[in-house]
């Protein structure tokens, strides 16, 4: 079925490197990207960015790619014409959520616990932030909410929002990934979800297109995915999930011809 609603990411996913929707995975230049986003509307499918960018980055993307909506901050914040919702989960202190983790000394603790493996994604990390503090690196998940929950932070989870396909000196790892430290009960899933409900959609007329772990989490929650990077081989992908044969911008086109023909 075509779907009504259309959900991507935006880093890694419609953008190729360097944030550019005309840049070709390998180097050059592709119109692949920007010609599905006009196919996309000529459907009448509604596009909706979902991403980690802070709100200011993606409701400007959003205006320039004629979205219906978007969703920033991995879920903390979505909108839709005049109405923006802000879900800060449950968190300890006042103010924003980014206000009480840094009191909190949560960042600090987890700079320290893996120090050379994980840093502030600098200069986005410090741009605007309400909900959501950025980091870069490579750690298991399962190691920092571990850690996190045996230090008092069991409010607190981090997710994985993607590869960045490049190399950072104060890294000592092998492949950086983008993280997002949010309240845990905040991310794309239950944004995508509270989107959904609100437009009044069923999931299976929703489709979303990503590339990390935080994209595939959206699975129970429409009826398609697409990933536009190579899935781990030890991972079982479930039955709605499709990884393309392109990458970034190109994958994206790939993923909509597919919901489209």
């Amino acid at each position: 079925m075509r779907p009504r609603v259309l959900y991507t990411d935006l880093d890694g996913t419609l953008l190729g490197p360097g944030g550019s929707l005309f840049a070709a995975p390998a180097g050059g230049v592709t119109g692949l990207a920007a010609d599905a986003v006009a196919a996309v509307h000529r459907a009448r499918v509604a596009l909706v960015p979902v991403s980690g960018r802070a709100e200011v980055r993606v409701r400007e993307a959003a205006r320039l790619l004629g979205a219906d909506g978007y969703i920033a901050e991995l879920g903390g914040i979505r909108a839709r014409g005049d109405l923006v919702v802000r879900d800060h989960g449950a968190y300890r202190g006042r103010g924003t959520p980014y206000e009480a983790m840094a009191r909190s000394g949560a960042a600090g603790f987890l700079l320290e616990a893996f120090a050379g493996r994980l840093e502030p994604h600098a200069p986005w990390a410090h741009d605007g932030r309400e909900i959501s503090m950025l980091f870069r690196g490579h750690v298991g998940l399962g190691d920092v909410h571990a850690r996190l929950d045996g230090a008092g932070y069991d409010w607190l989870r981090l997710h994985d929002n993607g590869i960045v396909r490049r190399a950072f000196p104060g890294l000592e790892v092998e492949e950086v990934h983008v993280y997002n430290l949010l309240p845990r009960e905040v991310s794309k899933a239950t944004a995508v979800s509270a989107d959904l409900a609100d437009r009044d959609v069923p999931a299976g007329e929703a489709a979303a297109i990503g590339d990390s772990a935080s994209d595939l989490a959206l699975s129970p929650h429409v009826g398609r995915v697409f990933l536009v990077v190579p899935a781990p081989p030890d991972l079982a992908l479930p039955p709605n999930v499709t990884v393309t044969r392109a990458m970034h911008g190109e994958g994206f086109a790939e993923a909509v011809r597919l919901l489209l023909d």
